[in-house]
C-alpha cells in the first residue's frame, strides 16, 4: 500500500481509538447503582475563597457498593465539602462523623435505570457517528491521493475494516453498560 494511504489509515485508526476512549470515559460517568468516586467528579468546594474540585481537597473512597467516603485533608473543610455536595444537586444527602463525609448512594429505581440506558445508548450513538465521520474523512483523503485505483481501493477497504471493528467495540461496550445498569 502507498505510504500516503498508510498514513491516512493510521490517522483514522488513531482517531477511532480516541472516539472509543472518549466513549469509555462517558459511559464510566453513568451511574449504575454502585458507588463510585467518579460520581463526585463535578463537585466544587469553597477552599479559602476559591472554587476548587473536591478531588483536590479530599480523598474519595468507596468502602462498599452503596457508600462514598470523603476524607478531607483538613478537618476544617468538612462543612464546605458537605455544602459543595449539596450544591452539586446530585441527589445525595451527605452526613459527617467529625472525621469525614459519608454519602449513602440510594439504589436506582426501575424508571431511572431505563433513563440511564437511554443516556448510554445516546453516548454509544455519538461514538458511532464519530467513527463514521472519521471513515468519511479518511475515504475522502484517500480519493485525493495520486495513488493507483487499486491502492485507493485497498486503503478504503482497510478503513472499512477499522470502522466495522470499532463500531463492534461500541456495541459491546453498550451491551456491557446496559447489563450493568439493569442489574439490580
Amino acid at each position: 500500500m502507498n505510504e500516503e494511504i498508510e498514513f491516512i489509515v493510521d490517522e483514522a485508526k488513531e482517531g477511532m481509538q480516541k472516539a472509543i476512549a472518549h466513549l469509555k470515559k462517558e459511559l464510566a460517568n453513568i451511574r449504575a447503582g454502585k458507588a463510585s468516586p467518579q460520581m463526585l467528579r463535578g463537585v466544587m468546594v469553597d477552599y479559602y475563597g476559591s472554587q476548587t474540585p473536591l478531588s483536590q481537597v479530599a480523598n474519595i473512597n468507596t468502602p462498599d457498593a452503596q457508600t462514598l467516603s470523603v476524607q478531607p485533608w483538613e478537618k476544617s473543610m468538612i462543612q464546605e465539602i458537605e455544602k459543595g455536595i449539596m450544591y452539586a444537586n446530585l441527589g445525595f444527602n451527605p452526613m459527617n462523623n467529625g472525621e469525614s463525609v459519608i454519602i449513602n448512594v440510594p439504589p436506582l429505581t426501575e424508571e431511572r435505570r431505563k433513563d440511564l440506558v437511554k443516556v448510554a445508548k445516546a453516548e454509544a450513538e455519538h461514538g458511532k457517528i464519530s467513527i463514521r465521520n472519521i471513515r468519511k474523512e479518511a475515504n475522502h483523503d484517500i480519493k485525493k491521493t495520486d495513488a493507483s485505483e487499486d491502492e485507493k481501493k485497498l486503503g478504503e477497504d482497510e478503513i472499512q475494516k477499522l470502522t466495522d471493528s470499532h463500531v463492534k467495540m461500541v456495541d459491546e461496550m453498550l451491551k456491557t453498560k446496559e447489563a450493568e445498569i439493569m442489574k439490580v
